[in-house]
């Protein structure tokens, strides 16, 4: 998994592949090969990013603790 965080935000939130696709506008598969090739469009972390009140620098980087804190935005 290229960017762990985004799966880890979807399951903080119970959001399944279906839920974030949704809110997104885009299919299931879609999210499933973003998160697992890394090549996501602006406009998606974008939203991701305010769906689960993050920073997108959060969103793309590997997690360096094991709790489950968030970076909030700012």
């Amino acid at each position: 998994m290229v960017y762990p965080n985004i799966a880890a935000e979807r399951a903080r939130h119970q959001m399944s592949l279906e839920d974030l696709a949704e809110h997104l506008g885009v299919t299931r598969k879609t999210i499933y090969n973003w998160e697992q090739s890394g090549n996501i469009p602006q406009h998606a972390l974008e939203k991701m990013s305010a769906l689960f009140s993050v920073d997108i620098d959060y969103l793309l980087s590997h997690p360096v603790q094991s709790d489950n804190t968030t970076k909030p935005v700012q």
